[in-house]
């Protein structure tokens, strides 16, 4: 879960942000009462991996995670864990060397958290950068009432939403329900990025 290239951020954030994300996992899971075995039957990621994320063994993919966050009923922002965000009046500034970084440690897909104040207005912002001929696969559906857009800063990026596909460029913007199956991927050899704002409905 660590940047380890030139992309974008600065810092290291390596066995942290691992360990972070596995206490909370526990915890959450604590929390709702469930049995690894339960919440390896409700994930379809096995005991043995969940029992490694959670003493920090183990760092999950972007597909795993999104099915531990999704049966705990959490965000995946939840789970890496939200920075403590410096506050002046009534704005909320979170610094870049403060952002919290998930990399596929498979991949190298990451996952930016970019919101200064994640859930705020029901809404939170990231950026998205995928290797070239990189895919995250298929994501599972969020819950009805998601919404997700999107725009590329830099690439091509492919999207599959419920076994449609779009293809999109450099400043091209997508909108969609994200309470189907979805999946992005980087099918060119050239680095894609592009920056996502996950919507919530209450």
């Amino acid at each position: 879960m660590a940047k380890q290239d030139g992309n974008a951020a600065e810092p290291q954030h390596g066995d942290e942000l691992t360990g972070a994300f596995g206490r909370n996992v526990r915890r959450r899971r604590e929390e709702a009462g469930l049995t690894l075995e339960q919440l390896s039957t409700q994930s379809s990621v096995s005991r043995a991996m969940l029992s490694k994320v959670e003493r920090g063994e183990k760092s999950p993919t972007i597909g795993v995670a999104s099915r531990i966050a999704h049966a705990l009923n959490a965000s995946l922002s939840d789970l890496i864990g939200a920075p403590a965000a410096a506050a002046s009046g009534v704005a909320v500034v979170m610094r870049k060397s403060d952002r919290p970084v998930f990399r596929d440690p498979e991949t190298g897909f990451e996952r930016h958290m970019v919101s200064a104040a994640p859930g705020a207005g029901g809404a939170e912002m990231i950026v998205h950068y995928l290797p070239p001929r990189v895919s995250t696969g298929l994501l599972p559906a969020y819950p009805p009432g998601t919404e997700k857009q999107l725009l590329v800063l830099k690439g091509t990026l492919t999207v599959a939403i419920g076994g449609i596909g779009e293809t999109l460029n450099t400043s091209d913007s997508l909108f969609f329900q994200a309470d189907t199956d979805h999946g992005f991927a980087n099918r060119t050899d050239a680095p894609c990025e592009y920056i996502m704002v996950i919507s919530r409905r209450t």
